[in-house]
């Protein structure tokens, strides 16, 4: 398999824990998760060569959630609503400048 069938490769942890533990998808992953997910669509940049956004389960990094990982770089983020999903959409995913205020 081609290691790079996706230019970036977006995890957004959409997990919902038990037993009241932080949980990222408490704090609307599933809904930023599909959020990004029509932003990169809408910018053209989703499929084979570009970019490709997943929901996964636990990444175990809930407490600084919620969390989303962008490969192959591995940069972990922290974000906390739309305007920061389009930040990392536009900044990382189309320009490819970290976003070092929400990086983790």
């Amino acid at each position: 398999m081609d290691p790079n069938y996706y230019k970036h490769h977006v995890f957004f942890c959409c997990n919902q824990r038990d037993g009241g533990r932080p949980s990222c998808n408490d704090k609307g992953a599933t809904d930023l998760r599909d959020y990004c997910k029509k932003q990169v669509k809408k910018l053209g940049l989703a499929g084979q060569g570009r970019v490709r956004v997943n929901m996964a389960g636990c990444l175990d990094r809930c407490e600084e959630g919620p969390v989303v990982v962008v490969y192959p770089e591995g940069v972990w983020y922290r974000y906390a609503d739309q305007s920061d999903v389009d930040e990392i959409v536009e900044s990382h995913l189309l320009n490819g400048r970290v976003v070092e205020r929400l990086r983790i």
